[in-house]
């Protein structure tokens, strides 16, 4: 709740409780403090405070948190009007937190949480170099979203993996803010010729949807101090990671399976487009695409809230077009080797949009 808030709202007017006194506490430390506890004299019947090295405000806390994060100083008014239950309305429009939970949550700010002692100690020596600071404690949660670890990774089990990333059974608004736009194209072709085609996107091949879109955004690009849109690509038909491709730069490749281009265009946030292909039964293939944003405060959402009316007709025509165009040229043979220079050819002659 907190994140989105300082995410979200580059000003906002706050009850006085703002300035209550809050003793957080990291994760990893509520950990060390359980598990070790499993290990007590069966003779210790009691409950202990248990906090992190910092006694901060809610306020302080988002201030910090929007620091950690890169985010601009936050200007927070508090105000005497404002009683928990309208800031739980406010938080349930502002967040995607339901109100349920806000509603709580909200009503209990008016307490101040401060550990009235530190007698665990008695019995469990604090973690090894000491407990976690309130700013370590958000740059550890928060990891995972400023490198991307969960925003580019399709969507499976081994997602949980990632260390701080959301759960499969976690709501879908834990873990940060990421948009996407997934699109999934059965097609009649062979797995290597979809390929064929996903890699050699871009440059005088195009980018098979609207190429008057994507010229007057890199001229837009341009305009504001950006790269701009024709960086072009060093081969017809290959990619190698760390290639710039146009406003993109080639990011990740699974030869065979998946294209990762993170976008290097003037945003506020950052954003990639994934490329795959996955075989099915019967020489055909499942293509598969998603744009992932990662929104960089208040001007993040409304940018992709502005462009989201654009997204069938941009990124849905890349999608029906280069699976149109692999399904064209289909042949027996994905990939045909060239006497010139020896290396493998596409079937087909690149499209040119």
């Amino acid at each position: 709740m907190l994140r989105y808030l300082a995410e979200r709202l580059p000003a906002m007017v706050t009850p006085r409780w703002v300035h209550n006194r809050i003793q957080p506490i990291a994760v990893r430390d509520v950990l060390h403090y359980l598990v070790r506890s499993a290990e007590l004299p069966t003779k210790v019947n009691q409950a202990f405070d248990i906090g992190g090295p910092d006694i901060v405000t809610y306020l302080s806390m988002m201030r910090k948190y929007a620091t950690v994060s890169g985010l601009p100083h936050r200007l927070v008014v508090p105000v005497p009007v404002l009683t928990p239950w309208l800031s739980a309305q406010w938080v349930n429009v502002v967040t995607p937190v339901p109100r349920a939970l806000a509603v709580p949550l909200i009503e209990s700010l008016i307490h101040e949480v401060v550990c009235g002692d530190h007698d665990i100690a008695t019995y469990i020596p604090d973690p090894e170099g000491g407990l976690t600071h309130y700013e370590q404690a958000v740059e550890l949660a928060t990891a995972h979203i400023r490198n991307a670890e969960t925003a580019t990774r399709w969507p499976d089990p081994d997602a949980a993996a990632v260390p701080a990333a959301p759960l499969p059974s976690d709501p879908e608004w834990s873990g940060g803010s990421v948009y996407e736009d997934l699109r999934e194209h059965h097609t009649h072709t062979d797995a290597e010729t979809l390929w064929a085609v996903i890699e050699s996107i871009g440059g005088e091949n195009g980018w098979y949807s609207l190429p008057l879109v994507w010229s007057l955004r890199g001229w837009i690009d341009r305009a504001t101090g950006g790269i701009g849109y024709r960086r072009g690509r060093e081969h017809p038909y290959h990619l190698h990671i760390g290639e710039a491709l146009d406003w993109w730069r080639v990011e990740h490749i699974d030869r065979g399976r998946l294209l990762r281009l993170r976008a290097e265009m003037n945003l506020p946030g950052m954003a990639w487009l994934e490329l795959g292909v996955e075989p099915a039964p019967g020489r055909s293939a499942r293509y598969r695409q998603r744009v992932v944003f990662q929104p960089r405060g208040l001007a993040g959402h409304l940018y992709w809230t502005a462009i989201t009316p654009l997204h069938d007709v941009v990124f849905g025509g890349m999608a029906r077009n280069i699976t149109a165009t692999a399904e064209h040229h289909r042949k027996p043979d994905a990939t045909t080797a060239s006497a010139s220079d020896g290396e493998h050819r596409p079937p087909w002659r690149p499209h040119r949009n």
